[in-house]
């Protein structure tokens, strides 16, 4: 008997699958942050892509990746000083980059039959 994908876990990898481009945005707005004069439109649309992850991940019951995610536009809003701030973000998208690779791991996996048999 062959073990298929669940709906859900169909919907989980179609959404997974829309992640790295976005995650590689955000890298490069991190990294730009570092520079010493920063297009502030280019944070607030770093955060509008992670608030949509979040927003996706907890819909789909993704707790982890949606936590990490939340937890990086809440730094990316907070205060503080710029080299401090950016060093965070890069830890947090380190996180957050495992947490896509739980997600994507356990979405692939096909789970087993729930043992219900049809009646007799």
């Amino acid at each position: 008997m062959a073990l298929k994908l669940s709906a859900k876990q169909q919907a989980q990898l179609a959404f997974l699958e829309l992640l790295p481009p976005k995650f590689h945005r955000v890298q490069s707005v991190i990294e730009q942050m570092s520079a010493p004069k920063m297009d502030e439109t280019l944070v607030r649309g770093m955060i509008r892509v992670l608030d949509e992850t979040k927003a996706g991940a907890s819909q789909l019951s993704m707790n982890g990746l949606a936590d990490a995610a939340g937890q990086m536009a809440a730094r990316a809003r907070g205060g503080g000083g710029q080299q401090v701030k950016v060093r965070a973000l890069r830890d947090m998208l380190g996180s957050l980059k495992m947490n896509y690779d739980a997600a994507l791991k356990r979405a692939s996996v096909p789970e087993p039959d729930s043992g219900e048999e049809p009646p007799k």
